[in-house]
């Protein structure tokens, strides 16, 4: 099944962006490995959780029309949220994926969200951290994954909020929900 996923995206994405998914799913797979997660299924969810992202903006507006979605007021101004909320639709009713866990970790790999799955925390920190990943303090971010889970949301969601109040950009609800609820529990 996996070649089999390899051959659904690459058409989909650009060479930079199927790169990074294979990235991406070796490191779901590395992290799944190391906190006792379901490998193949970090390994799904991450092969397959930019599968839109490439998709041209139209396209994605008939998407969401055609799958009855309706988005926030905070989505409908950051289009870069939009491939996570129609790849897990998009994996759910094309590819048939019918495990509410890999929809799921593919829903919320870019916001967060509150009361996340490991999966859906591997998958978070795997599309952070993956080797082709390059910005600035990626390696202490890689070095928070491997040392605790948990430190490393913290951090992941720390770098994001202050990178999205840098930006003079609204932060989902969804990611300070998952904020709020790492720093809470310390």
């Amino acid at each position: 099944m996996t070649q089999n996923y390899k051959d659904i995206i690459k058409p989909k994405l650009t060479e930079r962006r199927y790169i990074h998914s294979l990235c991406v799913a070796d490191e779901a797979v590395k992290l799944a490995e190391k906190y006792g997660c379901d490998k193949e299924k970090a390994y799904t969810a991450g092969i397959l959780h930019d599968i839109i992202k490439d998709t041209p903006k139209e396209e994605m507006l008939k998407m969401f029309d055609d799958f009855g979605i309706i988005l926030t007021g905070v989505e409908k101004q950051a289009p870069k949220l939009w491939h996570a909320i129609l790849g897990s639709e998009y994996i759910k009713r094309v590819l048939k994926i019918n495990d509410d866990e890999i929809i799921s970790a593919v829903r919320y790999h870019t916001t967060a969200k509150a009361g996340m799955t490991l999966l859906e925390k591997v998958i978070y920190l795997a599309d952070f951290t993956s080797a082709d990943r390059d910005y600035n303090g990626v390696d202490d971010m890689r070095q928070f994954v491997m040392q605790d889970l948990n430190l490393a949301m913290q951090e992941a969601l720390k770098f994001s909020v202050i990178d999205l109040a840098e930006q003079g950009k609204a932060i989902h609800p969804d990611t300070l929900n998952a904020y709020n609820e790492v720093f809470m529990n310390k």
